[in-house]
């Protein structure tokens, strides 16, 4: 939940947030209507350069602890709107993650990633016709605020690396509450194409196009950057825990007997937005279409006999990333350590799951987002950090892995019986096909739904923008 907070926080700087030629504005930024922190943009000119940069920071809680969360990109364009560099730095819990690109004359972009204290450079193709904030406020400022007036426009993600289409449609002007008082705004609704899972935000904006309000739906709950005075942005924050919005009540326990056999589960949409829910495909989960537009899950731990439904891994499941420093010295040593004398791949699996839920020794929910290799150095964390170290020690030992991204049941968990809440595991290639591990939990069983897997990276789990928060478990049975 913080790194799509993160993430949908910074979606502002790709679409309608630096639409007008100003020099500073401060907003206040609330969950659910609750304070939960600031977001600062300013923008200047340096004879043929422009500079903008955007910073947010926000708190959170999540099961009664505060988690800190801060982010920031800042952009250099020439007047024209060619990107020349970007800077994105993120930190989660004292732990920062910066990402700095630099885009030369021949179209070549060179990145520099520190995650977890590592170092990585690299050079991609910059996207043709992806732009940064000036050249999509260029952009916008010559469609102008007619309404019924519809654009799109390419808009690079620093986080990920990647340039999403932004569809923006002008409408009608509408009378606005903010801090300061009712102003009359024009309202621009924006699709953001990230992955399968659009994104959808609604902005409020002045005659110059610069925004008062910002309106991002995400996971059950609403984002909300409202334009004030430094000191209203910068006020005390409230308390607002996140996981309460993304559980989700079973209609019944389920035994641990039903789980290690595997279950029928029925879920539906608990708003009538249209957007079809999201979920993976693996070779323990498959989804189909139900009666009365519900959604049939069918999970089971996977067979060891017959090929696998997803294919085969490929070359990116067995290297290391930003996220799964799976060649650092300090990861390798402990996939040995893990492994033991096991020489199977399912073998080494099943220990290092092992490994993995007794070297964390601190299990809590205080930590964000951590890489591998800052897990290996402070062992502490919840699912994810779990998720990251076990993937990173099988990639160590050449298993292909992944991350899933998804939702577990749980007997109790906060105060409430018979849950699912939000989780994240690894998965394996063994014995040809795709096994899921769990170190945080005591393996995995049927209880796990899927929204989608990845390489770890925390910015490319789009599934769960469209799905987490807005789902509702009709039925649970054991499968036959």
């Amino acid at each position: 939940m913080l790194r799509f907070l993160c993430f949908l926080a910074l979606l502002p700087l790709a679409t309608a947030t630096h639409s007008a030629a100003v020099d500073d504005t401060w907003m206040s930024v609330l969950l659910d209507g609750r304070k939960i922190g600031s977001m600062h943009t300013t923008r200047s000119i340096d004879g043929e350069r422009v500079r903008t940069t955007q910073a947010m920071q926000i708190e959170l809680e999540r099961s009664g602890l505060k988690v800190a969360l801060s982010t920031s990109e800042s952009d250099e364009e020439t007047r024209e709107g060619k990107p020349l560099r970007f800077e994105s730095r993120t930190k989660i819990s004292g732990i920062e993650n910066v990402q700095t690109g630099v885009i030369g004359a021949d179209g070549k972009l060179e990145v520099t990633t520190e995650v977890g204290g590592a170092k990585q450079v690299r050079t991609q193709v910059w996207p043709q016709g992806a732009l940064l904030a000036e050249g999509l406020r260029l952009i916008e400022e010559r469609h102008g605020l007619t309404p019924g007036t519809r654009y799109k426009t390419l808009a690079f993600q620093a986080e990920n690396l990647e340039a999403v289409e932004v569809d923006s449609r002008v409408g009608a002007r509408e009378t606005i509450d903010l801090p300061d008082g009712k102003r009359e705004l024009v309202r621009i609704e924006q699709t953001i194409a990230l992955g399968d899972a659009p994104t959808k935000t609604v902005s409020w904006v002045e005659a110059d196009s610069s925004v008062r309000k910002l309106l991002v739906p995400m996971m059950g709950y609403e984002l909300t950057m409202l334009a004030c005075s430094k000191a209203c942005a910068t006020a005390p924050n409230q308390a607002s825990d996140i996981l309460v919005g993304t559980m989700l009540a079973a209609p019944r326990a389920l035994t641990a007997d039903e789980r290690a056999k595997g279950m029928r589960i029925i879920v539906s949409a608990t708003d009538t937005s249209g957007d079809a829910l999201k979920f993976a495909t693996t070779d323990e989960q498959q989804f189909s279409a139900a009666a009365g537009g519900k959604v049939e899950l069918r999970v089971a731990p996977a067979s060891s006999t017959g090929t696998s439904r997803e294919g085969k891994p490929t070359a990116v499941d067995t290297q290391p990333n930003d996220w799964l420093q799976s060649a650092a010295p300090e990861i390798v040593k402990l996939a040995h350590d893990g492994a033991g004398a096991a020489k199977t791949p399912a073998a080494q699996m099943q220990n290092l799951e092992d490994f993995v839920r007794r070297f964390i020794r601190t299990k809590d929910l205080s930590v964000g987002y951590a890489s591998a290799l800052e897990v290996a150095k402070n062992p502490e964390g919840d699912c994810t950090e779990h998720a990251v170290l076990l993937a990173a020690l099988g990639r160590a030992l050449g298993i292909p892995t992944r991350v899933v991204d998804g939702l577990v049941y749980i007997d109790h968990y906060a105060g409430k019986n018979n849950v699912f809440v939000p989780h994240a595991w690894a998965q394996a290639w063994v014995d040809g096909r795709w096994r899921s591990y769990d170190a945080a939990l005591q393996g995995f069983d049927a209880g796990h739904v899927a929204l989608s897997t990845g390489s770890g990276d925390p910015w490319r789990f789009y599934a769960g923008f469209s799905t987490l928060g807005r789902v509702r478990v009709e039925a649970v049975e054991p499968l036959p």
